[in-house]
C-alpha cells in the first residue's frame, strides 16, 4: 500500500501548494477534521472525520492498510504544520515512519506572529490543547516574556484569563486570535479583566506578552539559587535545612524540569525553593503541618517569585491522596513519625523515582533504611558535617555544625510499594 500523505493545512486551503492539491484530489480517502473535510466536499473520496477519540482514527487507518488494495490513496489533512503540536507525529508512532509521508506547511505559531507583527524567535509554546498545563503557563509566567498558548473548549482564553488573574500577574496583556485563515478572523489584544468575561469563537490562539513596564522591575526579582545561605530564607530559630546539606540533597534528588517532587516536613520550604531552580515545567508540593511554617514558605515562595510551587497544609502522613503522584520525595522532617511517612509516601512514588531522606537522629537511619529495603528500595546513604569559619580575637577557627544523614531510595523499575495499612 502507498505510504499515507499527511498534509498541513496551514491556515486554510490558500496556504496549500500545487503537489498538495494534486495529493488531496487523488485521494480515495480523505481523513481531516471537519472545518478542513468542508473545503472539499465535491471532492469523490470517502471521507472520514476527525474527533477527540483519535485511537478510532488510528484503528481506521490501520484496517485499511492491512484490508485494502495496495494502491489505495489516503490523505490525512492536519492544522497548521503536521509535526508541530500535530497529528503527524502520533501517526509516526502508531503506524511506522515507512508508511507516512509529511507535507509540512506553515505552523500556526508562526502566522500568529506573523499576524500582530512580532518577532516569534524567542516565544515560549505550550499547547493546552487537550492538556491539563497551567502549572506550566504559571511557571513560564515567571521568567518569558511572550508566550503562545494553543486552546481548546475548556482551556480557552477566558480560562487563561482568569488563571492570571488569579495568581496576580497583571503584568502581562493578552491577544486572542480567532478563526484565522477564514472570513470571520478577529484578532485584539485585551486587558485580562475584559478577555476574562468574553465569550470567544472557535478555533482560537492566545499570545501572552509582558508589559515593558514591568519588565526590569521583573529582572530586579530575587532569584533563587543552589545552597543559599539562611539569611535568604524566612524561617524560625535556625530551624532550617543548612546550606550545604541542602544543595547535597537537593544533587541526590536528581531533579528534572519536569520532575514532580514532594517536600515533606518543609519548615520554611528552602528545599522547595532552590528545587524550582531545577524543576521549571512541572510542580513542587510544600506539605507542612504548623501554621507558623506555613506563613515562612508563603513569605519565602512570593519573595522568589516562585510560581510552581504548591503549599499543603496538614499533618503527615496524612493528606497525600489528592497529590499528583512525585517523580521525587524529600523528606527533612517526621519526627517519630517518619517510619510511617516514607511507608505512605513511598507507595505514591512513581516508577524509577527517588526518595531522599535527612535525619540528625541515630535512631531515624534504621527508621528510613527499613521500609526503603521492605518495598524493594535500593538504598544509599551519606553523612556529611559542615565545619564553619569562627572569628577569634586574633584568627579564626573552625565551629562544627551536627553531623547529617542524608539517606537515598532508588524505586527500582520492577518495584511495587504495597499500600501501607495506616
Amino acid at each position: 500500500m502507498k505510504p499515507i500523505a499527511i498534509i498541513g493545512m496551514g491556515l486554510s486551503p490558500d496556504d496549500l501548494r500545487a503537489r498538495h492539491l494534486e495529493l488531496i484530489r487523488h485521494a480515495d480517502i480523505l481523513i481531516g477534521g471537519k472545518r478542513h473535510l468542508d473545503h472539499f466536499k465535491d471532492l469523490n473520496a470517502q471521507k472520514k472525520d476527525i474527533t477527540k477519540n483519535l485511537k478510532n482514527i488510528i484503528t481506521f487507518i490501520k484496517d485499511k492498510i492491512e484490508n485494502s488494495p495496495t494502491d489505495l490513496s489516503i490523505v490525512v489533512l492536519a492544522s497548521g504544520d503536521p509535526l508541530y503540536f500535530g497529528i503527524g507525529s502520533l501517526l509516526i508512532r502508531s503506524i511506522g515512519a515507512d508508511m507516512v509521508n509529511i507535507y509540512p506547511n506553515i505552523t500556526s505559531v508562526a502566522a500568529v506572529f506573523a499576524y500582530i507583527k512580532e518577532p516569534w524567535h524567542d516565544v515560549h509554546v505550550i499547547s493546552m490543547h487537550g492538556r491539563d498545563q497551567k502549572t506550566a503557563l504559571l511557571s513560564a509566567l515567571a521568567t518569558k516574556e511572550k508566550i503562545a498558548l494553543f486552546t481548546d473548549t475548556n482551556n480557552n482564553p477566558a480560562m487563561v484569563a482568569k488563571l492570571l488573574i488569579e495568581n496576580n500577574r497583571s503584568d502581562f496583556k493578552i491577544c486572542v486570535l480567532e478563526q484565522l485563515g477564514t472570513s470571520s478572523e478577529h484578532i485584539e489584544w485585551y486587558e485580562l479583566t475584559n478577555a476574562a468575561k468574553k465569550t470567544f469563537s472557535e478555533p482560537n490562539m492566545v499570545v501572552l506578552k509582558r508589559n515593558p513596564a514591568n519588565i526590569e522591575a521583573i529582572d530586579a526579582e530575587e532569584k533563587p539559587y543552589l545552597g543559599m545561605p539562611e539569611s535568604s530564607f524566612d524561617h524560625q530559630d535556625g530551624l532550617i535545612t543548612k546550606a550545604e546539606v541542602r544543595a547535597v540533597a537537593i544533587s541526590k534528588l536528581h531533579l528534572l524540569p519536569d520532575s514532580i517532587l514532594w517536600d515533606l516536613g518543609a519548615g520554611s520550604g528552602s528545599v522547595s525553593i532552590e528545587s524550582s531552580c531545577f524543576i521549571t515545567t512541572d510542580v513542587i508540593f510544600a506539605v507542612e503541618q504548623h501554621e507558623k511554617r506555613i506563613i515562612q514558605i508563603q513569605n519565602n515562595k512570593k519573595r522568589y517569585n516562585v510560581n510552581n510551587l504548591e503549599i499543603i497544609h496538614t499533618k503527615l502522613p496524612q493528606g497525600l491522596d489528592s497529590l499528583l503522584r512525585p517523580d521525587r520525595i524529600f523528606i527533612g522532617g517526621g519526627g517519630r513519625d517518619l517510619e510511617k511517612i516514607i511507608k505512605k509516601a513511598s507507595f505514591y512514588l512513581k516508577k524509577n523515582g527517588i526518595i531522599v531522606i535527612n535525619t540528625v537522629l541515630i535512631q531515624n537511619i534504621e527508621a528510613a533504611l527499613q521500609p526503603l529495603k521492605e518495598a524493594g528500595f535500593k538504598t544509599d546513604f551519606i553523612q556529611i558535617q559542615v565545619n564553619n569559619k569562627k572569628d577569634m580575637p586574633w584568627g579564626e577557627r573552625l565551629e562544627s555544625q551536627n553531623p547529617v544523614w542524608i539517606i537515598t531510595g532508588k524505586h527500582k523499575e520492577a518495584v511495587t510499594c504495597p499500600k501501607p495499612t495506616l
